[in-house]
């Protein structure tokens, strides 16, 4: 089984998710958000076999060429959001200045989309394309127990649809059509906030 890590970076909380093997030697990281100190800090001498984005939201995505260059690992996103990484105006981080410099970054090497499964880690990560949030949100699942649901589902709450590409409708098709389906017992973790499961928001969330 891997290890999980959650490092919240940025002026806005985001987490951030180091998977790591047994021996700690290998590393796939989820997110890597704005002010990566401590995440940096964290992986040292590992090896990451990749740069996993659940969307290239700004705050997602800050930490993603200081990492990259550092470990010359991959970068995988939705082609929906191909550009996102290259434009400043496209992931949002020209309109909030006062929270940092805008970001630009290389575009990504793979390619992401539903059905997908990807083998990292010596384990396989199944991809759903989760949009409504904004149009290339994915998400990630591990082992079918934990869930990387990036800025769709929160614990007690739901992605934001009135940023550019938001469509609440497609998220909460995206929720009820696609995470729903999966075990009450799957440990959801948000881009956002504390862990929660898919029975507790199905049975709690307000916004569902």
């Amino acid at each position: 089984m891997l290890k999980i890590e959650k490092f919240e970076l940025g002026p806005i909380g985001t987490n951030a998710y180091l998977l790591s093997t047994e021996d700690g030697k290998r590393g796939v990281i989820i997110d890597p958000g704005m002010n990566p100190k401590s995440l940096v800090k964290r992986i040292g001498d590992m090896h990451i076999e990749a740069i996993l984005l659940t969307h290239a939201h700004f705050d997602h995505i800050g930490g993603v060429d200081e990492i990259r260059k550092l470990k010359g690992c991959p970068v995988y996103l939705h082609d929906a959001e191909a550009d996102w990484l290259t434009d400043p105006k496209k992931n949002g981080s020209a309109r909030w200045p006062d929270l940092g410099a805008p970001i630009a970054s290389t575009p990504a090497e793979y390619a992401l989309d539903g059905g997908m499964t990807l083998e990292l880690l010596d384990e396989k990560l199944q991809v759903f394309y989760t949009p409504g949030h904004s149009p290339g949100s994915v998400s990630f699942l591990y082992a079918d127990k934990h869930l990387f649901s990036g800025d769709v589902l929160f614990k007690l709450s739901v992605g934001r649809t009135d940023l550019a590409g938001g469509n609440e409708r497609q998220l909460l098709d995206s929720i009820h059509g696609t995470l729903f389906d999966l075990a009450d017992d799957v440990q959801v973790y948000p881009g956002h906030g504390g862990k929660t499961t898919i029975g507790f928001e199905r049975t709690n969330n307000p916004y569902l």
